[in-house]
């Protein structure tokens, strides 16, 4: 089920602390990060399969690379599945150690993998071109390849990246001939990797992806290779609506690794959560600004809009909300939730029912962890908003809101135009 917030006298509570209160001391729109929830969804997975075989979680950096989560993860021993130098560069900062660190990424150029390579942390190749760029660069570096299962899982197509004629990865075809060449080509060769997709809830693809990958670490053992671990990828969705249901990551764990230890003699599971481990954990607080009947439909307008949480616009995902100042009063009408952006797409929230909303009420939006911030940008000259990490009640700013002047911070203009 959905996460549930607790509600004291009409107001959310967000790790001990009113939400009404974080909004009022550090304005919106802010997104709310609760520690102990963070900490609580890296040992919920990691101990789901821990429990059977080795274990290792990398952190996927891209939902949330806050240097302060990133913090809290190093803290747990995670590791981290990170897609560009400036995520291995940023995890480096908060603290991890480059043999925690592996780098997946795709069409990378050769001044990024120079990059890379030189910060020592293991690379999951993506294309034959890609190895062997990388054997002229990082002769002898720690790899491990990406491969295309032909198995496809995720909440749409935009996320959808294992099923055939994917655009990642090394194709069924050419995965054995492609280890045999990185072997002499005499590389470091780690283990095997795919990644099906993002925000998939059935445990059955995730058990075809282990099906292909057991069957490639036979016939890349047969061609003289042995490879240390076996990376399913990220991909665990979340319940985003109140009433659906969530992974079974204990069934999902014991069905893996059942399959990894009858078939195989590796000896180590990599997993790369990224929405699992941060998405319930932090709420998006907005607060209205106008409220409008336009006879076909009322508007709730708020101060975030797509620029602050571009899910919905893109991905048409639902995001549940709610009135933090009004929990558990009677829904009145529908609305649209609706933002600050010159757009018609600009909007949060479609058709809600809420408990007649008014201006000053702020609205939480959830589920706002992952793909949130990250994806946040400057589109209509709106800066970057704060974000805030609570934790037993105490409220601590971990990111300032960008000003206006720092919008143009990298801008010049011509002598010639002055």
């Amino acid at each position: 089920m959905m996460r549930e917030f607790d509600n004291v006298d009409g107001v959310m509570m967000i790790g001990g602390k009113s939400a009404m209160e974080i909004a009022d001391e550090f304005g919106t729109p802010v997104y709310v990060t609760d520690e102990q929830r963070l900490r609580e969804n890296y040992r919920n997975v990691h101990g789901a399969f821990s429990k059977y075989m080795d274990t290792r979680i990398h952190y996927a950096c891209k939902a949330n690379t806050n240097l302060s989560i990133l913090r809290i993860l190093e803290q747990e021993g995670s590791g981290i599945d990170a897609v560009s130098i400036g995520e291995v560069m940023t995890c480096l900062k908060a603290g991890f150690t480059p043999d925690r660190i592996m780098y997946t990424g795709v069409n990378v150029s050769n001044e990024e993998l120079k990059a890379v390579a030189e910060t020592g942390v293991m690379i999951n190749l993506d294309s034959v071109s890609e190895m062997e760029r990388l054997a002229r660069i990082a002769p002898g570096h720690a790899v491990s390849f990406r491969i295309t299962p032909g198995i496809g899982s995720g909440h749409g197509d935009k996320v959808i990246t294992g099923k055939k004629g994917s655009k990642f990865g090394i194709p069924l075809n050419d995965v054995v001939k492609t280890y045999v060449r990185a072997k002499e080509l005499g590389f470091d060769i780690r283990g095997i990797h795919a990644h099906i997709g993002s925000g998939g809830q059935e445990v059955g693809p995730f058990m075809d992806m282990m099906d292909v990958l057991t069957g490639l670490v036979n016939d890349i053992k047969d061609a003289g290779i042995d490879l240390e671990f076996i990376d399913m990828g990220g991909g665990i969705g979340v319940p985003y609506q109140p009433q659906e249901q969530e992974m079974d990551v204990n069934e999902m764990a014991m069905n893996l690794t059942d399959m990894v230890m009858e078939n195989t003699d590796i000896g180590t599971i990599i997993l790369e959560p990224g929405r699992y481990i941060v998405c319930d954990t932090t709420v998006l607080l907005t607060r209205v600004v106008d409220i409008k009947d336009a006879g076909t439909k009322k508007y709730v307008g708020c101060d975030a809009g797509f620029n602050t949480l571009i899910r919905p616009a893109m991905y048409d995902s639902y995001h549940h909300v709610a009135l933090a100042n009004r929990m558990g009063k009677a829904c009145t009408d529908k609305y649209d939730v609706v933002g600050p952006i010159c757009e018609s797409g600009d909007y949060l929230a479609h058709n809600r029912v809420l408990p007649d909303p008014q201006e000053g009420d702020v609205v939480a939006i959830y589920n706002a962890g992952a793909y949130g911030f990250s994806m946040s940008s400057n589109y209509n000259s709106r800066p970057l908003c704060r974000e805030v990490l609570v934790n037993d009640g105490k409220a601590d700013l971990i990111r300032e809101p960008e000003t206006i002047e720092e919008l143009w911070r990298h801008q010049r203009i011509p002598e010639r135009l002055l």
